[in-house]
């Protein structure tokens, strides 16, 4: 499963959302508090848009179809197994990236500072 998991993720980077990508810029190169963050990380059996190992927070951006029952149960199953492994999880809808990212950001920043300092 590791390898077809991480063939997945490496075409899930080559076909982000333009919400991924408009975020995908403020978080690269550790330019939000020097945090170093993966995008399209696979973790466990899991693949999460974009991750902050050494601060242990996981960041999601939704589109519309994580607004179905069936989506929003998998959702939560998929939340609590990555809380269960210590992450802090963060969602947001793909319009809230675009058209408020500043506020994106400032919560994510946010996050992060109240986090442990990575060691």
């Amino acid at each position: 499963m590791g390898k077809r998991l991480t063939q997945r993720a490496r075409a899930l980077r080559q076909q982000s959302t333009g919400a991924e990508k408009l975020l995908w810029c403020y978080l690269r190169g550790k330019q939000l508090e020097g945090a170093k963050f993966r995008r399209q990380q696979p973790i466990g059996e899991y693949i999460v848009d974009f991750v902050s190992f050494p601060y242990r927070l996981i960041v999601e951006v939704d589109g519309g179809q994580h607004a179905q029952a069936r989506e929003q149960l998998r959702d939560r199953r998929r939340d609590a197994w990555l809380q269960e492994q210590g992450f802090t999880m963060l969602r947001f809808w793909n319009n809230d990236v675009l058209q408020n990212v500043e506020g994106v950001i400032e919560t994510i920043r946010n996050n992060l500072m109240k986090g442990d300092t990575p060691s």
